[in-house]
């Protein structure tokens, strides 16, 4: 099998994964339920109309430009990963992180430009599927279904804990995410990781 062979093989699995639960989600779930599996493993439904931990641009053009940015840098890094499956001398452990991100960030623009126009609202009962266009919102303006949380500790914080925050509540893990996230944040983490090995100088 050969590099991109793997590399396509690796993004098909992250993608069905990804839309499979997120579908699951969506047909099953209202806006707000959650299941708990563990007290620090929550299966908690919520959309999110921006970018990583719930930030966004404002209106629907911020909307907009938000999701072309994301199909700009899809192609950015989907021909970068196609020139490295291309290069005898890339490893494969590189090859396996930028497919990670690649995979991830085509698993949350699926959302993005097509869940507004197939599927209906979430808020008063579990979304259905509906023809192209009669969904909630148009092309492009779609929100992106998150699922995990890991509400590992909760607590307060101290009374002599500075910044505003003395005697508040805390949870550590707040945000809530999804397979897309975690495949991008694993890709990003590993190559902050293993650069040295990845990026070696070659002469």
């Amino acid at each position: 099998m050969s590099k991109l062979q793997k590399s396509l093989l690796i993004i098909g699995i992250i993608l069905i994964i990804d839309q499979v639960l997120k579908i699951w989600v969506k047909t099953n779930m209202t806006l707000g339920q959650e299941y708990r599996i563990f007290s620090w493993f929550i299966i908690h439904f919520v959309e999110n109309n921006g970018m990583a931990l719930g930030m966004a641009l404002p209106g629907n053009y911020g909307k907009l430009i938000l999701s072309i940015f994301r199909v700009i840098a899809v192609f950015g890094i989907g021909w970068y990963l196609y020139r490295l499956t291309q290069k005898k001398e890339t490893t494969y452990g590189l090859i396996i992180c930028m497919s990670l991100i690649f995979a991830g960030a085509i698993g949350n623009i699926i959302d993005s430009a097509f869940y507004g126009l197939i599927f209906t609202e979430s808020y008063m009962h579990t979304a259905s599927f509906v023809p192209p266009g009669q969904g909630y919102d148009s092309f492009l303006h779609g929100r992106v279904v998150d699922m995990f949380y890991f509400p590992i500790i909760t607590g307060r914080y101290p009374d002599w804990f500075p910044f505003s925050l003395a005697g508040k509540s805390f949870i550590f893990f707040r945000p809530v995410f999804n397979i897309a996230d975690s495949a991008i944040t694993t890709g990003i983490f590993s190559l902050l990781v293993f650069q040295k090995k990845f990026f070696k100088e070659r002469k």
